[in-house]
């Protein structure tokens, strides 16, 4: 590890100024951020510490929820607030790393994540990631793992955070802090960026912009749940993932919500597979046309070829899951 300067911040603000000064960070839990310091993919000059900041309340707000962005993730999870009005979140934090990394882990923290690529943590692997220009050894290499959705030629690597794919169906939004003190809010859609070219820029954050709030609106209409498939039961990420929310009213589909993870490079809302849901009856075969729809532009680099089928069978099975289907599960 190389070394490197250390402040604990005193407010957010002065937080998000420290920040922008060239080669900075923020550090929280640090569960993410520590492996890559100690492979030296990430070389801070400086971290800021934010974990004594006023960041841990969990709060009702306009019929939702406002939750700091220093809620450690089991916290979170297991909030009454959480487990009663939005079981979908619950789920998919309880299906994320162990125990003890969400005691760790924080709200902010597993939106800004990074990729579980092997070729972003083999630094003698090219990487356009880690390493602009190098190349991408994934799409030629063993990209079991890798993108279906939304990728390029630059990059095949898919973003791990269950949080993200939960935050997503909800239509969560983002409150920041920028090194000038002003705030801004974005719907978390438009947090995350696809790789395109330049996969190193991975979110719409401004240098310094320091996450303060994760907000939830009022809980959407519907049966919620969340579906992971992985390679072991506990302590994996996600081959594929589903957050789902489904409106069923005299044995049609009113509404849906749907995000996929493990399948590309940000959390991806399924709007196709909405649109052909609508209206539709609550059936095997309207579930099974929806994940075809999600699936459509969906590419695969030959150690993931599995992925499009599994994709469409997980979201197909969760879809009937959460309308009620008898046996769906």
């Amino acid at each position: 590890m190389i070394p490197f300067t250390y402040e604990r911040a005193a407010d957010a603000n002065s937080a998000a100024k420290a920040a922008a000064q060239p080669g900075a960070k923020f550090i929280a839990g640090g569960t993410n951020l520590l492996d890559l310091m100690k492979l030296e993919i990430e070389q801070p000059a400086h971290l800021i510490d934010i974990t004594r900041l006023p960041l841990r309340q969990i709060e009702a707000k306009d019929g939702g929820v406002r939750i700091g962005a220093q809620v450690p993730n089991s916290d979170l999870a297991a909030h009454p607030l959480i487990r009663d009005r939005y079981p979908v979140l619950s789920k998919a934090l309880l299906a994320g790393a162990s125990g003890q990394l969400r005691n760790k882990a924080s709200t902010g923290g597993n939106l800004l994540q990074r990729t579980r690529c092997y070729y972003f943590y083999d630094t003698s692997k090219a990487c356009n990631k880690r390493e602009p220009g190098s190349g991408c050894a994934a799409l030629q290499g063993f990209n079991r793992i890798h993108a279906i959705l939304g990728a390029s030629d630059s990059c095949i690597a898919v973003h791990p955070s269950d949080m993200a794919v939960a935050l997503t169906a909800l239509e969560a939004s983002i409150e920041t802090m920028l090194p000038d003190g002003s705030k801004r809010t974005l719907p978390i859609g438009e947090l995350h960026r696809l790789p395109g070219d330049t996969p190193h820029i991975e979110t719409t954050l401004h240098p310094g912009e320091l996450i303060t709030a994760v907000v939830l609106p009022p809980p959407p209409p519907g049966n919620q749940t969340y579906r992971k498939v992985r390679d072991r039961a506990s302590y994996a990420f996600a081959l594929i993932s589903v957050a789902a929310i489904v409106r069923v009213e005299a044995g049609r589909i009113r509404d849906s919500r749907i995000a996929l993870g493990g399948v590309a490079h940000k959390p991806w809302r399924a709007l196709d597979a909405e649109r052909a849901l609508r209206g539709k009856p609550a059936s095997m075969e309207s579930f099974a046309n929806a994940a075809r729809a999600a699936l459509r532009s969906a590419k695969s680099y030959g150690g993931n070829d599995f992925k499009i089928p599994l994709a469409h069978r997980v979201l197909t099975r969760t879809l009937a899951e959460v309308a009620g289907i008898e046996g769906a599960a």
